[in-house]
C-alpha cells in the first residue's frame, strides 16, 4: 500500500465521503484541506443533465480570470536619446532591454 503523508490523514479525517456537500461547504473544505505551498486549481465537474449532441441544448461560455493569464509582456523600443530627464529615464531602461536582448542573442 502506497505511503499516506500525516497532512494526508489529517484531511481524510475531516472530510465525509458519503456526505453530499453543497458549493460553499466543499469550497471552504477545499482552503482548509490544502497542503500544497502554491495557488492550486480545483476542477468542477457539474451535470447538466443535456445532450450535447443537440444544437439548442449546447453549453458554451466564457470566463474572465481575475487578474489576466499571469503572463508579463516585454516591449523592446530601440529609439535615440531625448533631453528630458523623464524621458532620459524610458531610454536608460530601454538601453537596458536592448543589452539584454543582444546577450540573449549571443548566447542563444
Amino acid at each position: 500500500m502506497a505511503f499516506i503523508s500525516k497532512k494526508r490523514k489529517v484531511a481524510n479525517t475531516k472530510v465525509d465521503g458519503n456526505k453530499t456537500y453543497s458549493l460553499k461547504e466543499a469550497s471552504s473544505l477545499v482552503k482548509e484541506i490544502s497542503t500544497c505551498k502554491f495557488d492550486a486549481s480545483v476542477d468542477l465537474h457539474v451535470r447538466l443533465g443535456v445532450d450535447p449532441k443537440k444544437a439548442d441544448q449546447a453549453i458554451r461560455g466564457t470566463v474572465t480570470l481575475p487578474h489576466g493569464t499571469g503572463k508579463t509582456k516585454r516591449v523592446l523600443v530601440l529609439c535615440t536619446p531625448i533631453k528630458k530627464p523623464k524621458q532620459k529615464m524610458q531610454v536608460l531602461i530601454m538601453w537596458a532591454l536592448t543589452n539584454s536582448y543582444k546577450k540573449s542573442k549571443a548566447d542563444g
